[in-house]
């Protein structure tokens, strides 16, 4: 007899938005591990976790609802960017929130060097050599892309990856590995200069 366990994601994606309210349940329980231990293993606090879990899940119930997603690739992969671009909200409004007082310490904390504005030229440079890196970045082949976001972007260690991915860690090295060819190819190509002067 054919169980609903043995449905594909999209299946179950298409039983939820026809009002079936069991398939969002088992889409859930599903990819509950997977989710949470990349939400967990970037933003290293359980409570944390949690809640941008249950954002991330109320965020896809929306989207399903209001038809914003589309079967271009898989599930879990649309799940995962929609966790990881709530945690960049999140460490986003955190450092906004962040202030520092000068009442705390007996030295003037804003007359230090660490608090000092840093040149605007050289502010302008790094500004323009990032987004022409994450633009090239966008070129690369989705594996590759995703290792380079997950090692740079998010610190993650190759452990990590190969787990969150589902290959080897040789695999995971593999595609750095090509990701950072591909990129200097692409910089020599549109002969971009990534120094400052």
């Amino acid at each position: 007899m054919f169980r609903t366990e043995d449905l594909s994601d999209n299946s179950l994606v298409k039983q939820f938005v026809d009002g079936d309210q069991a398939a969002i349940e088992l889409l859930i329980a599903r990819h509950k591990k997977r989710v949470f231990t990349y939400i967990v293993l970037i933003v290293k606090n359980h409570h944390l976790a949690e809640d941008i879990f249950q954002d991330t899940f109320i965020k896809v119930i929306r989207s399903l609802k209001s038809g914003k997603y589309t079967e271009n690739g898989k599930f879990i992969s649309w799940v995962l960017r929609i966790s990881h671009n709530l945690i960049i909200d999140h460490f986003r409004k955190e450092k906004l929130l962040s202030t520092t007082s000068n009442d705390d310490t007996n030295i003037d904390l804003f007359n230090s060097q660490k608090y000092s504005e840093e040149n605007i030229e050289d502010k302008l440079v790094y500004d323009q050599i990032t987004s022409d890196v994450r633009l090239l970045i966008e070129e690369l082949p989705d594996d590759q892309r995703e290792v380079i976001m997950m090692r740079h972007y998010q610190g993650l260690s190759f452990k990590e990856i190969s787990d969150l991915t589902d290959v080897s860690i040789n695999t995971a090295l593999g595609r750095m590995r090509y990701a950072l060819i591909n990129l200097r190819k692409l910089i020599e190509k549109k002969n971009l200069s990534l120094t400052k002067i």
